[in-house]
């Protein structure tokens, strides 16, 4: 079996991703030799429509495997060889596996969310749920809920056009599922009804601080999940929790998608508990 791996990320502004060194620590508990980049194309002065070029490179000097983020989800899937199911239906590739067959792309985020939200909020009634944004991330978010088994789902979005097309692309692959679009204006008539809340927006960041809704309108009967990892303890959370919400960090997707990401590169289940804690780790040391 292969005992060693290069793997790296590509994206812009990369460089603080917790990606290598959970990656890294979890080969080293397997007794691998894993080396994880960071290729941020910003730093490299490399466009985003360049993803190609930068993915064709980085196999010929020896990479095994890339993940891949924003703005490039998109972009390279015209240069793979081949995508998985979860990846066509999306749209977006976050993992390419380089095989003898060819480049291979995958997405982890939705079955990232999806084992993220079993295991973090077992028993989570999922009647109806809100969510908040309609952009990439929310596309996996949302495909994951309604895999899940959500009853109705509604988007919000600033842009409700935007929530529109979000909700066409989900009623395409699942045209059984109840998914409605609306504006981020209209959830005080929403929530009251809402069994869970999950926030697929920036805000929350910090770069981006606050919360993305009038915490107001939170209830103890709400259970509220948010994507943002960095930091793990949202501002968002931190409120709902104040309220008596059941609540689920972003960390828990981050760490759930990059488990499946190893065990593509790899083919070795890697343990989730012992990744979560390292990014617990890592957080707290900032």
């Amino acid at each position: 079996m292969k005992s060693s791996f290069l793997v790296g990320l590509i994206g812009a502004g990369v460089g603080p991703s917790l990606s290598p060194a959970l990656h890294m620590r979890e080969g080293f508990e397997h007794g691998l030799s894993y080396v994880y980049k960071t290729l941020d194309i910003t730093d490299l002065g490399v466009p985003a429509e360049g993803v190609g070029d930068l993915m064709r490179e980085a196999r010929r000097l020896g990479f095994d495997a890339l993940n891949i983020t924003h703005p490039c989800k998109e972009l390279v899937i015209e240069h793979l060889d081949r995508l998985d199911e979860t990846a066509a239906r999306l749209g977006a590739v976050n993992t390419v596996v380089f095989t003898d067959e060819g480049a291979v792309g995958y997405n982890t985020d939705t079955t990232g969310f999806g084992h993220a939200l079993r295991t973090g909020m077992p028993g989570a009634p999922l009647g109806t749920v809100v969510q908040l944004g309609a952009g990439g991330a929310g596309s996996a978010v949302a495909h994951a809920l309604v895999t899940q088994g959500t009853d109705r789902l509604v988007i919000a979005d600033m842009d409700l056009d935007r929530a529109q097309a979000r909700v066409e692309e989900i009623r395409r692959h699942h045209p059984e599922s109840s998914v409605e679009a609306s504006h981020v204006d209209k959830l005080p008539a929403l929530l009251p009804d809402a069994d869970g809340l999950v926030n697929c927006t920036p805000v929350g960041m910090a770069d981006h601080p606050g919360t993305p809704l009038e915490t107001s309108l939170l209830r103890p009967e709400l259970w509220v999940a948010d994507i943002v990892y960095r930091p793990l303890d949202t501002a968002l959370l931190q409120a709902a929790r104040e309220v008596g919400c059941r609540t689920l960090h972003g960390g828990h997707m981050a760490v759930y998608q990059a488990v499946d990401a190893f065990r593509l590169i790899t083919g070795i289940d890697p343990d989730a508990e012992r990744m979560l804690a390292h990014l617990r780790e890592l957080a707290a040391a900032g």
